[in-house]
């Protein structure tokens, strides 16, 4: 069944495109000029906003579309981690994430540009990291890996010799939560041919 609807990602990340193409998916890349927000929401509330806040900036410039928005944090306690800014501040998360157990929330915003109709929902995955020490720290660092990841490591790289374990959707922690994207377009009407 061929879809009458085109599908937009609202984002330039690289996971986020590979992870749509290995899954077979035709879509086009329009990343989203928007200014996430970071500040004074709980970690729920803000990847909403910003996955909301990233579909309809995108959507307006498309017709005959599903555009998707997509925003993730990692959480420790009550602290967001977003990408980390420098060394510093991506040493900080590393030391925060050392020995504990994370959340890694996304959110995904689907809009049909032509109805309007907009569905968002919320996937939250438990990631177990060892405790790392300062040499395992400054070589992952030194890695350059974390440098544009939210909670600033990647588990689908060199950052997987320190989990643990995971509760939850695998890539979610990646950056997409794949099975409730199915879900979701399914809900649209959009079917993933194989």
């Amino acid at each position: 069944m061929k879809n009458s609807r085109h599908l937009v990602l609202a984002s330039a990340s690289p996971r986020r495109i590979e992870l749509l193409k290995e899954i077979g998916l035709d879509f086009k890349v329009d990343p989203a000029d928007f200014e996430e927000k970071d500040t004074h929401l709980t970690p729920k509330d803000l990847v909403e906003h910003n996955s909301l806040g990233k579909a309809q900036v995108t959507a307006h410039k498309h017709k005959n579309s599903l555009v998707i928005g997509v925003d993730t944090v990692g959480v420790v306690g009550d602290t967001i981690l977003n990408k980390p800014k420098n060394h510093a501040e991506a040493k900080k998360m590393l030391k925060l994430l050392s020995g504990s157990k994370h959340r890694v929330i996304s959110a995904i915003t689907i809009i049909d540009t032509d109805t309007k109709k907009a569905l968002t929902e919320i996937e939250t995955t438990y990631v177990y990291m060892d405790e790392l020490t300062e040499e395992e720290m400054e070589e992952y660092l030194a890695s350059g890996e974390g440098d544009d990841k939210a909670a600033g490591y990647a588990i689908q790289g060199k950052g997987a010799l320190y989990i643990k374990k995971i509760e939850g959707d695998y890539f979610n922690v990646v950056g997409l939560p794949i099975f409730k994207l199915r879900r979701m377009l399914k809900t649209m009407n959009y079917k993933i041919n194989l």
